[in-house]
């Protein structure tokens, strides 16, 4: 699922002549903390609560007050989970989406990103869950999908992140199309591949959970 999907097409852009008013009087409709705010099409930033709330003047134009984010958005063809960093890392609640001509199209908000992940969660189906620890210098997801697909499973997602165990060493979070992992994980064991944790159809993980649960304790949800 790309940004272009995840649109919402019910919060317009502010305009530069709109209100500070104005603009705080969207956030509470739509329940957002941000707002992009557009130029003749061109994104130009985030207005935000925090800093429109504490101006005294509520009749200032959004072209007199300082705007954030200027730099952060999303192209359009970026996937959902692209959407989601740029909320985590910048802790906003609004992503802007661009096309190729760096016009602004519209924003996602962090429901619509969190309805996109629940939707790949169930596209994904029944099957298990593998979590890897490896050297990064050792990572090969071609070579570890060969040896899952020679016993006959396959891979339907894949997610890397950091070990927080061993700083040296990456997660690879593996979600397989099977519920029997016995002779997976003796053949990755035979290729000296480190199983850190395995969860069955029915446990409450599921691939893509730490990207979740990041999302969900970075901006308070």
């Amino acid at each position: 699922m790309i940004a272009e999907e995840l649109i919402n097409q019910m919060i317009p852009p502010l305009k530069v002549y709109d209100t500070v008013d104005k603009a705080l009087r969207w956030m509470d409709e739509f329940r957002v903390n941000e707002l992009a705010v557009a130029r003749n099409r061109k994104y130009i930033g985030l207005a935000t609560e925090v800093s429109l709330i504490e101006l005294n003047d509520r009749n200032l134009t959004l072209e007199q007050v300082k705007l954030e984010f200027q730099d952060v958005h999303v192209m359009h063809f970026q996937h959902f989970y692209d959407v989601m960093e740029v909320a985590i890392k910048n802790k906003i609640q609004v992503v802007p989406v661009l096309d190729e001509l760096q016009e602004f199209m519209g924003i996602i908000t962090i429901n619509d990103t969190l309805a996109a992940f629940g939707q790949m969660s169930a596209l994904q189906g029944q099957g298990s869950i593998l979590v890897l620890s490896m050297p990064e210098r050792d990572y090969s997801l071609s070579q570890i999908s060969r040896l899952i697909e020679e016993d006959s499973a396959k891979i339907l997602s894949a997610y890397v992140s950091p070990d927080e165990l061993d700083p040296y060493n990456i997660k690879l979070t593996l979600k397989l199309n099977t519920t029997d992992l016995t002779r997976i994980i003796a053949t990755l064991e035979r290729f000296e591949y480190r199983i850190t944790a395995q969860f069955q159809d029915g446990s409450n993980y599921d691939v893509g959970r730490d990207r979740l649960d990041m999302l969900l304790k970075y901006l308070d949800i």
